[in-house]
């Protein structure tokens, strides 16, 4: 049996149905990639699979601000007209254009961790399906290094599909709130528009993750966000053991699937 996702080629129910990379950049629909890359364990159809929603996103975030720079050129010709000047600036979202990374005070540098321009996915739609983690962490053998690692591997997995948010370790790679985000924004789509968020408003970012994780999937609200925006880098043992408390509530609501020990 086969379905044809709007935009896109027919596309195979079977796990074992696979499509060339032709194929699956003809797919319009994120969600469908989504949920391919959720069902497929091949190793390169993953990849192509990737490698296709990547495409996707860009092309979306390519669309997105060519209409942002069309408005503004809008607002700026009517500004004209009405005896404005050419210079005002029209401010579009919250992830403004023209909003300055923090500096540092020394050097007058803008610093490392806000001099890459911020590119996220553009209102990723991430299949709520349920995922297929093959193991456990806490199904695990019990050597914490191996948890740890484990855990950490799932989260890179999870957010693979937002670009911008590169998870390396519990600590600097959660400071700006994105990653929380975007973790939380896999599993529950609609919560919230991921296209707007801010990079350089952690404490909204932080808050906004726990609040959700706590309304949809009855995580406790482990962190503070005043706490953690107060801190040169997140403690990585606060963040894993939140991670952890986040991973078992889902495995409760069966958003994640873990093998049974034998």
């Amino acid at each position: 049996m086969e379905s044809k996702p709007d935009g896109g080629p027919a596309v195979s129910n079977s796990p074992s149905g696979s499509l060339t990379s032709q194929e699956l950049a003809a797919i319009e629909d994120e969600e469908v990639l989504n949920k391919m890359l959720d069902n497929t364990e091949d190793f390169e159809q993953r990849r192509k699979i990737r490698a296709a929603l990547r495409d996707l996103l860009k092309k979306k975030r390519d669309k997105r601000e060519q209409e942002r720079g069309s408005r503004q050129q809008d607002l700026r010709q009517q500004g004209l007209s009405k005896g404005g000047t050419a210079g005002g600036f029209v401010s579009v979202g919250r992830a403004s254009m023209n909003q300055q990374p923090p500096t540092n005070k020394a050097s007058g540098q803008p610093s490392p961790s806000a001099s890459t321009p911020f590119n996220r996915t553009a209102g990723s739609k991430a299949s709520p399906a349920a995922d297929t983690t093959p193991t456990s962490p806490s199904s695990a053998a019990p050597n914490v290094k191996n948890v740890k690692q484990m855990l950490l591997d799932w989260c890179r997995a999870k957010t693979e599909p937002y670009e911008g948010v590169h998870i390396q370790n519990f600590s600097s790679s959660w400071g700006d709130g994105i990653a929380f985000c975007a973790l939380v924004h896999r599993f529950f789509p609609d919560a919230f528009e991921y296209s707007i968020l801010n990079p350089y408003a952690p404490r909204e970012n932080f808050q906004l993750a726990f609040d959700t994780a706590e309304r949809l999937a009855g995580c406790p609200p482990l962190l503070d966000a005043d706490d953690l925006v107060r801190m040169k880098e997140p403690d990585w043992k606060c963040v894993y053991t939140y991670i952890q408390e986040f991973y078992r509530c889902l495995v409760e609501k069966g958003l994640v699937k873990t093998k049974k020990r034998t």
